[in-house]
């Protein structure tokens, strides 16, 4: 049993086999702890943390090897970064050796890695970004190694930076913006301080993106992050994010409503609806495409967040007013949108207008919406192909000129069914023979 940072009991789940590892490595002269995520959520009351990244000290390779291959099949992955992988039935870890890292140019991989036998815990520490991420728990005992306060800068919610190789890897701004909403962390003034004077100019979008969804999906408190983002001054970097009716608490607001409102929603919806919650500050559509630029290639969220922001003031102003869109812009906007569901889920979640008025528009919208048929999914044309081809036409211009026209008189309500509109096509091909 442990405690946590809370003083409450827990009990953490760690394989039986990697304890048994971890005698055996100290019977042979070593030391193995746990580190990184595993520690920082089990402090947080964390007991079902898998997070299993092993360093292994005072120990040669070849040791190790030998240690592990009595287990399984054990693969050195990354021999010269001191990395091996133990695959065993139902159970694979990863056990890596300390080791330093030196920046010789730019992006993440302008670094030379060495492997070192000899370090200690806090010489190896050194490298990592956050002390809430250096420390260890050396197993089996589980004793805590905290050579940079690790514990209590979690326990006093405290975000700080460990020592001068941070500067090294721009990721790591990033990294601290997920990390503070993620564990609802404020961050110190000191790392404050040198993130406003370090560049993200080095890093691809691929990185960027990964670190962005980290804070917008992840669980957490999204406006903590937006908090950290303006406090390391990253509009530097992405000055399409704007305030909210001037404001940038109603912002995060937003990100933490729709967090909320979005957590059904598939992985890829859930991230447009958190873009376009960022980024509602930002009256110009155009703008959100330059700052998707910077970070995704995928279709779906280029133009799915531009879409969004798009219409939104448009039913907004019917919040206000307490009316309903017509029919016939619910249908269009449909088949904008692909179906209605992150759509109003994204409108409902928007701080700036009044919760009741808010409610009772999206009660009343969906309840339509859904009379309509056209809140799940888009409508289809009444019309097809397939039956101007049954009644002996062929396929061609006049095709798609009768099959649009159609579906523009149905979106208007004037054609209700699939009969009204094979009859429409019929009459208006008699009109025109």
């Amino acid at each position: 049993m442990l405690k946590t940072i809370f003083g409450e009991d827990i009990n953490p789940q760690v394989p039986t086999r990697l304890l048994k590892i971890a005698e055996d490595i100290r019977a042979a002269g070593g030391r193995a702890y746990l580190v990184g995520g595993f520690v920082r959520d089990t402090l947080l009351g964390n007991a079902d943390s898998r997070d299993y990244d092993v360093e292994v000290y005072n120990i040669s390779q070849e040791t190790l090897l030998s240690v592990l291959s009595k287990y399984g099949r054990a693969d050195a992955v990354g021999r010269a970064f001191g990395v091996y992988h133990l695959s065993m039935k139902g159970l694979s870890l990863d056990f890596s050796f300390p080791r330093t890292e030196s920046k010789v140019g730019r992006g993440h991989k302008g670094f030379v890695v060495e492997t070192h036998t000899d370090l200690s815990f806090k010489e190896a520490a050194f490298r990592r970004d956050f002390t809430v991420n250096a420390m260890g728990m050396e197993l089996p005992t589980f004793e805590l190694n905290d050579p940079y306060n690790g514990e209590g800068d979690l326990r006093n919610g405290v975000l700080r930076h460990v020592g001068s190789a941070f500067a090294e890897d721009s990721l790591r701004i990033l990294r601290g913006v997920q990390f503070a909403a993620r564990f609802r962390l404020q961050l110190a003034d000191e790392t404050r301080d040198l993130c406003r004077t370090l560049s993200l100019d080095d890093l691809s979008k691929e990185r960027i993106y990964e670190e962005f969804k980290k804070w917008l999906l992840k669980p957490g408190l999204r406006s903590l992050g937006l908090k950290t983002f303006l406090a390391m001054d990253l509009l530097r970097f992405f000055p399409e994010i704007l305030p909210l009716n001037d404001s940038y608490e109603l912002l995060g607001e937003y990100l933490d409503n729709i967090s909320e409102a979005a957590v059904e929603f598939p992985e890829e919806s859930r991230m447009i609806l958190a873009f376009a919650s960022l980024l509602s500050g930002n009256a110009e559509p155009a703008e959100s495409v330059k700052f998707l630029d910077k970070m995704t290639n995928e279709i779906k969220i280029l133009k799915g967040v531009p879409l969004l922001l798009e219409y939104a003031p448009k039913v907004k102003t019917a919040i206000s007013e307490r009316t309903l869109p017509s029919d016939s812009e619910i249908r269009r906007l449909s088949v904008a949108l692909n179906g209605l569901e992150m759509f109003l889920a994204f409108v409902a979640a928007n701080p700036v207008l009044d919760q009741d008025a808010r409610s009772d528009f999206a009660c009343n919208f969906k309840l339509r919406a859904r009379e309509l048929g056209v809140f799940e999914h888009a409508p289809e044309p009444y019309l097809t192909g397939r039956y101007l081809m049954s009644i002996g036409q062929k396929p061609g211009k006049l095709f798609g000129e009768l099959i649009k026209e159609s579906f523009e008189l149905q979106l208007d309500g004037k054609l209700t069914c699939v009969s009204d509109a094979e009859a429409w096509a019929y009459a208006r091909l008699a009109e025109k023979s």
